[in-house]
């Protein structure tokens, strides 16, 4: 059993590790400088890092040599990024603040602040069909499966049906439908592709992807609870926003108490789901009761 000291030096050690392979790319780049500032601030604003350090969780419950998921990380924490500059403009959010900071279009302009989550979103790929660490396959198959989670198909549409759901009612499965695209997709792309780079088997990556079915509705079902009852200051925004804008949440649609009580139902289905995939004394299991009980 991993104790809260192991577990807590693991995201640590990986959080650092993610963030040094980011910023050494980045920094590196040769293009103007107000367009790689830009990229940068958001990079370095912080944040809990948690879909990177997924994948790595993922990587070292069937493999401890964390060198070759390093990328793959480094760029799944890019197309985060990218997606929340883009979500904090006025067309979206109209978000002032994220991780306690002012957004990027405040710190820039809305023109930079597009252009700078473009270039995440693109060199995300660059950076993983560039890794020697991988071979020609994997990197074939992570572009493949990142641009899935990411696009269309994945975490763009989530986007679209949340804003299409503002201000109307939505029952419990299109809410649930639209956290498992807006975020679910790049849990699962964590999950899966940890587990692919570390020799998982075709049966084990199945169960792994139903773990991140619910691990990223856990994630959902938790921030909604915090948008309401959580520290502002641990949040990095203020409280009651997902309210204002009219959000669909899982506190909005269950109550406070009802939120709560679905994400334990959900906490015992991705349980089961990690037992199946042979993955029940991994860091995976550590990281969903983390998960669940976070407070930013």
């Amino acid at each position: 059993m991993i104790v809260q000291q192991e577990l807590s030096d693991f995201i640590n050690t990986n959080k650092n590790l993610i963030q040094q392979e980011i910023q050494h790319r980045l920094q590196q780049l040769d293009v103007p400088e107000r367009l790689k500032d830009s990229m940068l601030y958001s990079i370095q604003a912080g944040g809990k890092r948690m879909r990177p350090i997924l994948l790595m969780a993922s990587h070292h419950a069937y493999d401890h040599d964390m060198e070759k998921a390093l990328s793959a990380a480094a760029a799944l924490e890019m197309i985060h990024t990218y997606s929340l500059i883009h979500d904090d403009l006025p067309a979206m959010d109209d978000d002032d603040l994220r991780r306690g900071q002012p957004t990027n279009h405040k710190r820039y302009d809305e023109a930079t602040a597009i252009l700078a989550g473009d270039a995440l979103l693109t060199f995300s790929f660059e950076h993983v069909a560039g890794d020697p660490r991988l071979t020609d396959t994997q990197k074939v198959q992570l572009v493949r499966l990142l641009s899935e989670a990411s696009g269309p198909k994945g975490m763009v549409a989530g986007q679209i049906l949340d804003m299409e759901a503002e201000t109307k009612a939505v029952t419990l499965a299109e809410l649930e439908t639209i956290h498992t695209l807006k975020t679910g997709e790049l849990f699962r792309f964590a999950i899966s592709s940890g587990a692919y780079l570390g020799g998982a088997t075709h049966e084990q990556i199945t169960h792994l992807d139903k773990f991140a079915h619910y691990l990223g509705v856990i994630f959902q079902v938790q921030d909604d609870i915090l948008d309401i009852s959580g520290d502002p200051g641990k949040i990095g925004k203020p409280v009651g926003s997902d309210e204002e804008n009219e959000k669909n949440t899982y506190v909005k649609l269950l109550g406070l108490d009802g939120a709560i009580e679905k994400k334990k139902e959900y906490v015992i289905k991705a349980k089961e789901a990690l037992h199946e995939a042979k993955a029940e004394t991994s860091y995976l299991m550590s990281l969903t009761d983390y998960f669940s009980n976070r407070d930013y």
